[in-house]
């Protein structure tokens, strides 16, 4: 890595990430030592210690010190103890969420001169990083799972494991055509024992489809991939134009008021973003495609609070719609892989270009340097292929006193934290964005990858796997469960385009916000439900 890319993408005051210490690594310095600090660094979780991450990170962004005496987080003895991992995913889950709200209303206040308080509690929060499991529908659970029959862990070869992600036909089709298999699990766990991980990992990549193999921290380490990450940090904002200040309407009523964010991303992170952005006021228009798969289950709970309509952008007619939009838009938010987009003319040179002083966010898995660069890539697959199914199993076997000869079963994470953790840094990165365009101008990009976030949790430390697993509190298995019900809130399906509108619509239980506004309670009321509810227009 570059001294000039360390210096944009890790700045100094990034680096002093633990709370109860005052040292720092010198800017330069080697990928091993970063990475040995990140891995070795430790938190214990009350609601100060977590304003103490808090605090590093908003700071390293540019906000006002002071603002952070507005940021309220729970002071329990331990936030950690709200979800059952020996990863700190209730630390994680309740600072970045705050944070999202917290910048949502230091823009407000640029704007307005109106301050407020901002408030999370640890276990809302994590529950939150879980929402798509709690809905219903009029009075319906969704799916129990939103898993395809064939996806999940499965043997290799020489007592390796690889996962293999199947939830989009052609990626399913994809895996079976390189097993040539039927398409049974008991087919699938057959061929793959006869395959080395890494090199099916390989296979699979080169030919588009999505599988990892399963590594401990200690062998993703070494991999070219990690040594690219050291010193990045969970969520980028660079400077990328000249633009003028944006001008302040000082009659907006909520921090996002005004904004229009078009949003070009599909399953999970990204659309947890476009949905947090619309909690705060902004007017989201989510664009998706009529060629692609989508995964209805998931994409009914994003959609909260959002317009949907779809433009194939493979077409130089849902191209031309795009340019349109992008001329009205103030945030460009896609989760393409790098330079996906450039050959349809919306890289980010191309907007900044047709639209200067705009925010251009963008999503990956693996980040925007090494060897994995353009690698397809999900929550589920970055946790395997980083270390955490493994470090998760072996904690668990700790916890259940199993003999450590046995071979571990690998663990996932109780959620899938990353793409959470992701989609909240996301519109923290764009509030950022949105407030340096008032202060300073310009146009700015802002970068998240699943694997830098999984960087950043990791960097959290670990809790004891006999307390994580003990002593903390599991989730929730059912959304009408009465801790969800009290955390929920009630969403009407939007009356489609040149529909009457007293028709009668659906009702959408979900889990509100864990973010609480004083000033400027989110918007959450409505939500489509469908990935075609409106026209490619501004509202």
């Amino acid at each position: 890595m570059s001294h000039a890319l360390l210096q944009t993408l890790a700045p100094r005051s990034w680096l002093k990430m633990g709370p109860n210490t005052s040292h720092s690594l010198p800017l330069i310095a080697s990928t091993n030592l970063i990475f040995e600090y990140l891995g070795n660094m430790t938190y214990t979780s009350t609601g100060k210690q977590s304003l103490s991450l808090a605090r590093q990170l908003w700071k390293t962004y540019g906000f006002p010190d002071v603002t952070l005496s507005r940021l309220h987080l729970s002071d329990s003895p331990n936030a950690d103890l709200v979800v059952n991992s020996s990863f700190r995913i209730g630390t994680a889950a309740q600072t970045i969420i705050g944070l999202s709200g917290l910048s949502a209303s230091h823009l407000h206040e640029l704007r307005t001169g109106v301050q407020q308080d901002v408030t999370v509690d640890a276990r809302h929060a994590v529950i939150e990083f879980r929402n798509e499991a709690y809905y219903t529908i009029d009075g319906q659970p969704g799916p129990q799972s939103v898993w395809d029959d064939l996806a999940g862990i499965y043997s290799a070869k020489n007592g390796r494991h690889i996962r293999i992600h199947t939830n989009f036909p052609h990626h399913r089709q994809g895996i079976l055509d390189i097993l040539r298999c039927s398409p049974t699990r008991a087919s699938v766990s057959e061929s793959l024992r006869i395959w080395d991980a890494v090199e099916f990992e390989t296979e699979a990549s080169r030919r588009g489809m999505v599988a990892t193999a399963l590594r401990s921290f200690e062998e993703w380490d070494q991999h070219p991939q990690a040594k690219a990450l050291l010193g990045i940090p969970p969520v980028s904002v660079i400077k990328v134009g000249d633009a003028p200040k944006r001008t302040v309407d000082r009659a907006c009523n909520m921090p996002l008021e005004g904004i229009r964010v078009l949003d070009l991303t599909r399953v999970l992170a990204g659309p947890v973003c476009g949905r947090t952005l619309a909690a705060y006021g902004a007017d989201v228009l989510w664009i998706t495609s009529p060629s692609l798969p989508a995964l209805p289950d998931l994409d009914v709970e994003t959609s909260r609070g959002k317009r949907t309509t779809q433009l194939d952008l493979v077409t130089p007619g849902g191209r031309e719609t795009l340019r349109s939009l992008l001329n009205g838009s103030d945030v460009f938010l896609q989760a393409y892989r790098p330079g996906g987009l450039r050959d349809k003319g919306f890289s980010v040179e191309d907007v900044v270009k047709s639209k200067p002083g705009i925010v251009y966010a963008g999503l990956c898995a693996y980040g925007w340097e090494g060897p994995w660069k353009d690698r397809r890539g999900f929550d589920s697959l970055v946790q395997t292929a980083t270390g955490f199914n493994a470090a998760e199993a072996e904690a668990y076997s700790e916890y259940l006193g199993k003999d450590s000869t046995v071979p571990l079963t690998p663990k996932p994470l109780p959620m899938q934290a990353l793409d959470h953790a992701a989609g909240y840094f996301l519109a923290f990165g764009i509030n950022a964005a949105l407030c340096k365009t008032i202060t300073e101008g310009g146009s700015w990009e802002v970068r998240v990858s699943l694997a830098a976030v999984a960087q950043w949790i990791r960097s959290l430390g670990r809790i004891d796997p006999s307390v994580a697993f003990g002593s903390s509190s599991p989730l929730p298995t059912s959304p009408t469960s009465p801790e969800i019900l009290a955390l929920s809130g009630k969403f009407t399906q939007y009356a489609k385009d040149n529909e009457d509108s007293e028709d009668p619509r659906k009702i959408m239980m979900a889990v509100k916000h864990a973010a609480v506004l004083s000033r400027t309670p989110t918007m959450e009321t409505f939500a489509p439900m469908i990935l075609s509810c409106h026209k490619p227009e501004w509202a």
